[in-house]
C-alpha cells in the first residue's frame, strides 16, 4: 500500500495512492479527445455553432479527437494493463453490497456517503458509470468507424440510422460526463486524479472494502 502524509498547519493528514501516473494519463486523454469530440460534433449538428464549422478545421479537429478517443484502450493497456484490467473486470461486476448501495443511492447523490453500505475501490455508482462509459464508447467508435471510411456504402438509410445511433451515444457519454463532474464537485475529488492520492478518512468512508484490501497487501499478508 503506497501512502503519504500531508501537513497542513498543526494537522496531518495520511493519504493512499487512488490512481496511478498511467491511470491519471489515460484519464486525461480520454476526457480531452472526448472534448474535441463534443465540440467540434455540436460545430455540425447546432444551428448557432454552424458558422464555426464552415472553413473546415473542427472537421480536422474532430478527425483528431477520434484519433486519440480510439487510442484511449490501446493506451490504458501499453501504461497500465493491470489498471485496465481491473476497470473492465470491476465495472461489470456487482455483488450484495453494490445492490444495497443502489438501495441508498439517494442519499449518496446529496452528498451523504457516510453510514452507505461497504464499498471497494469502486463504489456500485462509479461501477454503473464507467460500464456506461465503455458500452456508449463502443457505439460511438463504431458508427464513428463506419461514418468515416464506409459512408457510401451504407446508403441513406443505413447513413441515417448509424448517424442517430452515434449522436444518441454522444448524448449519454455527455450526460454520463455531467454527472461525473457532479460527484466530482460534491465529494471535491478532483485532487484525487491530478495528484493520485486521496485521504485515508475520506477513502475509509466510501471505499472500506479497498482500503481493508490495501492494507491487507501492505502488511504482506
Amino acid at each position: 500500500m503506497t501512502t503519504t502524509t500531508h501537513v497542513d498547519g498543526n494537522h496531518a493528514e495520511e493519504k493512499l495512492l487512488r490512481y496511478r501516473v498511467g491511470q491519471r494519463l489515460v484519464h486525461a486523454v480520454l476526457a480531452t479527445s472526448f472534448l474535441m469530440l463534443l465540440f467540434t460534433g455540436l460545430m455540425i449538428l447546432w444551428q448557432p455553432l454552424t458558422q464555426f464549422a464552415r472553413d473546415g478545421t473542427s472537421g480536422i479537429i474532430h478527425r483528431i479527437g477520434a484519433g486519440l478517443f480510439i487510442l484511449v484502450p490501446i493506451l490504458y493497456l501499453i501504461v497500465d494493463r493491470r489498471g485496465a484490467k481491473e476497470l473492465l473486470v470491476e465495472s461489470f461486476t456487482y455483488d450484495k453490497d453494490d445492490i444495497e448501495w443502489f438501495k441508498h443511492a439517494g442519499r449518496y447523490f446529496i452528498g451523504r456517503a457516510v453510514g452507505m453500505p461497504p464499498q471497494g475501490r469502486l463504489n456500485a455508482g462509479q461501477k454503473l458509470h464507467h460500464a456506461g462509459v465503455v458500452v456508449t464508447s463502443a457505439t460511438v467508435v463504431f458508427s464513428g468507424i463506419l461514418m468515416w471510411f464506409a459512408k457510401g456504402s451504407l446508403g441513406a438509410t443505413g447513413l441515417a440510422l448509424t448517424a442517430t445511433i452515434h449522436d444518441l451515444s454522444m448524448l449519454a457519454l455527455t450526460v454520463l460526463l455531467v454527472g461525473h463532474l457532479y460527484f466530482t464537485f460534491v465529494y471535491k475529488a478532483l485532487s484525487g486524479m491530478t495528484t493520485g492520492y486521496v485521504s485515508k478518512e475520506d477513502a475509509e468512508i466510501e471505499h472500506p472494502k479497498w482500503v481493508e484490501e490495501m492494507e491487507h497487501q501492505g502488511s504482506g499478508n
